[in-house]
């Protein structure tokens, strides 16, 4: 497994990264990911709002963005799984190069851009799944969508997968689609907030829904978020999204680069707005992410208030026995 971990990162990053997840739905389409990553959970079932989360391990959005990979991930041993960043249209994303790996750090720098095959594909794939876990999916807006057409995308992403997601993810706080982070501002996310309000009524979805947050933003502006949340009788946040700032990283030339950074270096500043989130309403559901690469960090997650946690960059980089090694 080490010697394929090896010949992938010789790949371009993205190349590599659709060779393996076609190679995992390849041994699950063979029935033999058994029998290449054997895993048994013996990890305590969680429930929320009606949902029974097998474990407290999932994948975080951007991993499968298009839905392509739901059953072969599942049957690694995640307790759920997250899909998307999806946007109402099909967009091709930021030009290329736009990932940059730093392996000595467990890090990652992209600048993806809700590269995405629309919804209405992804709505076809999850009609198809067979994984029996709690799935979530992410929700955008288009790049091209400005005022109140990129809220009215995320009213028609929720709408058209409502019917079909376990929990929904709304992601204002990718750095890589431009301005889309001042939904953190009350002006612009009020609005939103109200017009997903009326859309969770008119569908009558009782499943939670979740706001991904960035981890740049202040205190004071959190806390707001925060308020809104509740007000607006939303169910927890996603703590936290990539960050912009790249302090974290030693080499220099990764410090200029555009883009969000996740990984280690994203840990301690993921952590900083999850005890934000915890200490405003210690009852509000959690879900942790960056950074988590070992157990320790994974239970310091849980520690500080996370009901959940999810992996992205340390699946990039340790593969599938990563599920064992966390759970385990």
């Amino acid at each position: 497994m080490k010697l394929a971990l090896l010949l992938l990162r010789l790949l371009p990053p993205e190349i590599s990264h659709l060779v393996a997840l076609n190679a995992l739905n390849f041994l699950y389409k063979l029935n033999l990911i058994g029998l290449f990553f054997p895993y048994t959970d013996s990890s305590e079932s969680i429930e929320f709002k009606g949902l029974t989360f097998r474990n407290r391990l999932g994948i975080a959005a951007g991993l499968d963005k298009n839905g392509d990979f739901i059953d072969s991930l599942g049957a690694l041993g995640f307790g759920f799984i997250e899909i998307g960043t999806i946007t109402p249209l099909a967009q091709p994303g930021n030009p290329k190069p736009r990932i940059f790996r730093f392996p000595s750090q467990g890090a990652i720098v992209n600048r993806l851009g809700f590269n995405n095959k629309g919804v209405d594909y992804l709505v076809e794939k999850v009609k198809l799944r067979t994984f029996e876990g709690v799935l979530g999916i992410n929700i955008g807006a288009n790049k091209t969508s400005e005022g109140q057409k990129r809220i009215d995308d995320y009213v028609e992403c929720f709408t058209k997968v409502c019917p079909f997601a376990d929990y929904i993810a709304i992601n204002i706080s990718s750095p890589n689609t431009p301005n889309l982070r001042s939904f953190h501002l009350e002006e612009n996310f009020l609005p939103l907030f109200e017009a997903l309000s009326l859309a969770r009524k008119k569908m009558q979805y009782a499943n939670p829904i979740l706001i991904k947050l960035s981890p740049d933003e202040d205190e004071k502006i959190i806390s707001v978020i925060l308020s809104a949340i509740q007000r607006f009788e939303f169910d927890g946040v996603i703590t936290s999204n990539t960050t912009v700032k790249k302090e974290g990283l030693k080499q220099s030339t990764g410090n200029n680069l555009i883009g969000g950074l996740s990984g280690k270096p994203l840990f301690t500043k993921s952590n900083d707005l999850l005890k934000i989130a915890h200490s405003h309403d210690p009852c509000l559901f959690k879900i942790g992410v960056g950074g988590v690469d070992n157990k320790e960090s994974f239970n310091s997650k849980l520690d500080l208030g996370a009901s959940l946690v999810q992996i992205y960059t340390s699946f990039i980089y340790q593969g599938p026995q990563i599920v064992k090694k966390l759970l385990g």
